[in-house]
């Protein structure tokens, strides 16, 4: 078989094109280690989908059940927080995240993601932005913040980690809500998007988009699929976020002011039936991660361990896996990941992880409730 020159060269530029798109050359493959000096123990029970988590003391958190509700817990012991808004429960929405306000010991405050119905006229729904007072276990001043439009009848993609940095913002992602050949790309549309608001809910000076007429003015970055990991690096200050690919592709991204991530343009994934979704991995105007993953792990919550409370662990970032059902440790060194560890394999599907201001490592697990990675001594 003859191929024509026409053909050689597509042939040469497709594979130029994922040489150049590869976010790290040769990433390593994931290890089960042999011994292992950590154990865990249950701290909360008895919650399905615990979606969020928002750790107050060693004795105090919240915790999000993702049919519709807001745990308080002290000691173990959990109580429903009443006062929630109407929320809306459709395939992989309903209740999200929640978070406490960077200044919440003297205010009480805390935010919250979640899908709602309110504000349209149409059926469905689409990803929201709250903020309360916390009064023991009544919410008041329930504030909504923002609401992505339009609804949407389907069940996929809502995001949505929340997030704050030092300079008075509060971030949050909503998923591109199933309909990725629209709303990722387009600053007109919500949806494949992460926005940054001030604490308040109004629309900082210096967003991105703020002198497009036309764009949706809280956007901060952009052509995202569904992001449900969310942390601010501790030494850099900056966004870093994970999102599901389809089938491979999930992603690890820093995330930076205006800036495109590609999401449908680009992508590492292909369709769940195996047929391509585009030939690019990379194109000049678009970010490549800064990780991804092939296969899918289906990231969820992550965190970087801070506090050197576990041994060798210290600035290592954690990323639960939905799909394997493990915790998965990244070491990174120069700015590359040089490591990968299953940590607590099959515990379940880790759906969050919080490090607690005691320095210990909390999990979020589907029907296990919430536990705390021990280390021996």
């Amino acid at each position: 078989m003859f191929l024509s020159m026409k053909n050689l060269t597509l042939i040469f530029a497709f594979s130029l094109t994922i040489q150049l798109g590869c976010a790290q050359d040769n990433p390593p493959m994931i290890e089960t280690p042999t011994e292992t000096n950590y154990s865990y123990e249950v701290v909360v029970e008895g919650i399905d989908i615990p979606w969020g988590m928002a750790i107050i003391n060693s004795n105090e958190l919240l915790v999000t059940e993702k049919s519709g509700t807001l745990y308080y817990v002290k000691d173990g012991q959990k109580t429903a927080v009443k006062g929630l808004p109407d929320i809306y429960v459709r395939g992989q929405g309903g209740l999200l995240d929640v978070a406490l306000h960077p200044n919440f010991s003297k205010n009480n405050v805390i935010y919250m993601t979640m899908g709602i119905s309110a504000g349209e006229n149409e059926e469905g729904g689409n990803t929201a932005l709250y903020h309360a007072t916390l009064n023991g276990t009544e919410l008041s001043n329930v504030n909504l913040l923002y609401k992505a439009s339009p609804n949407s009848k389907k069940g996929q993609h809502w995001g949505s980690r929340i997030v704050f940095d030092q300079e008075g913002h509060v971030y949050f992602g909503v998923g591109d809500r199933g309909n990725r050949d629209v709303n990722p790309q387009d600053l007109t549309r919500d949806g494949g998007k992460i926005y940054r608001l001030n604490l308040d809910g109004s629309i900082p000076e210096d967003n991105p988009f703020v002198n497009n007429s036309e764009a949706k003015k809280a956007i901060f970055s952009y052509g995202h699929r569904n992001p449900q990991g969310m942390v601010i690096h501790p030494k850099t200050g900056q966004v870093w976020e994970n999102e599901h690919g389809p089938k491979g592709g999930d992603e690890i991204n820093i995330i930076k002011k205006g800036v495109n991530y590609g999401w449908p343009e680009i992508t590492y994934g292909v369709n769940y039936s195996g047929t391509p979704i585009t030939n690019k991995t990379s194109k000049p105007d678009m970010e490549q991660p800064f990780y991804y993953w092939v296969p899918s792990i289906a990231p969820s919550g992550m965190a970087f361990s801070t506090s050197g409370v576990y041994k060798k662990w210290k600035d290592n970032l954690f990323v639960g896996s939905l799909k394997f059902e493990y915790l998965e440790r990244i070491v990174i060194k120069r700015n590359k990941v040089v490591k990968r560890e299953k940590v607590l394999e099959k515990i379940g599907r880790v759906r969050n992880v919080v490090e607690g201001p005691d320095g210990y490592l909390y999990l979020g697990v589907e029907g296990k409730g919430i536990v705390k990675i021990v280390p021996e001594s």
